[in-house]
């Protein structure tokens, strides 16, 4: 007998290894599978200017980056705490004094637009189509500024794709999109808004992929969530967020469907050696914990491909 409806093994066709270069942006679901990358070392930065959860705000985020643009003091905004904020930025970034929060938003935009340009990959999660207009644009974060200064609205399919077409065909003409829709509800919106949200991402996302077929590929994270795995066991306490083990479920078909071959088979190996430099030893200056670090450190001489700057300078700290 069976009992849930499976998505079937798929590939996206686009090799990523361990020489690649990734960029994501996105929902906070966009950051699990960012984490996952970065865990096992493939080189990759993600939301540098903080979660992203509105398309409308990704392609704003792209722009900046690409021209490195950098932020203006004019426009901050003080919030009634005295806080300086940016409606395109995290709350991270916020700081109590006006230079000190554009020193870390214009940090972030050095580091985003260093990734963007040199990245071959980019991985886009849409979360929402509902957005909110100040001052007639979109913004990434409300920043907990009074409702009456914002415009609840939904964006359209058109609104979407056109300007990351627009985007394709012209600065990042030499880019390859994964794209996704997060599984994570928007139960703020009301769960039929939320519906009709993710149903205009997928669209969307779908849209894209068909207009460039060579570049974006879809990677169905909220079928597997929605469709597949279909269970509150699988969401975290809030019931709205993926659990852990529903996020390693997608995990290991991303692995499946967009990493090389060779990434694949060094996957198990190169997990390994992270686990074994967050090994605690018990007795740093024995000769088997000596022994231990020369074996981890050639493991990695073995994988040249790999960077594992912050676990060779970790092992070779107890050879000194």
């Amino acid at each position: 007998m069976k009992f849930r409806t499976e998505i079937e093994p798929f590939t996206l066709g686009t090799d990523i290894d361990y020489r690649s270069r990734l960029l994501a942006l996105g929902s906070c679901f966009a950051e699990h599978i960012a984490a996952r990358l970065s865990r096992a070392r493939f080189r990759i930065e993600a939301n540098p200017t903080g979660i992203l959860f509105n398309p409308a705000s990704i392609v704003r985020t792209l722009e900046r980056l690409w021209h490195a643009e950098p932020v203006r003091r004019e426009e901050l905004h003080r919030s009634r705490e005295g806080v300086w904020f940016h409606y395109d930025f995290h709350g991270s970034l916020s700081r109590t004094e006006a230079d000190e929060a554009l020193n870390a938003m214009n940090e972030a935009v050095r580091r985003g637009a260093e990734a963007l340009h040199g990245a071959d990959t980019l991985l886009l999660t849409f979360g929402t189509a509902w957005v909110y207009d100040h001052e007639g644009r979109p913004v990434a974060n409300c920043h907990r500024q009074p409702a009456a200064e914002f415009h609840r609205r939904r964006m359209t399919v058109e609104e979407i794709v056109a300007p990351l077409a627009r985007l394709l065909e012209g600065e990042l003409a030499a880019k390859r999109l994964i794209v996704s829709v997060s599984p994570v509800r928007h139960a703020g919106d009301g769960l039929v808004e939320n519906s009709l949200s993710k149903a205009t991402l997928r669209l969307a996302a779908a849209a894209l992929e068909e207009r460039f077929a060579e570049r974006v590929r879809y990677f169905p994270a909220y079928e597997m969530l929605v469709d597949d795995l279909r269970d509150y066991r699988f969401y975290a306490e809030d019931l709205v967020h993926p659990s852990p083990q529903a996020v390693e479920y997608v995990w290991e078909h991303f692995t499946q469907a967009a990493l090389s071959e060779r990434a694949r088979r060094l996957l198990p190996e190169v997990e390994r050696i992270v686990r074994a430099s967050e090994h605690r030893m018990q007795h740093p200056r024995s000769e088997a914990c000596r022994a231990f670090c020369r074996q981890q450190l050639a493991a990695i001489e073995a994988l040249p491909e790999v960077d594992f700057t912050a676990e060779r300078a970790y092992f070779s700290r107890f050879l000194k």
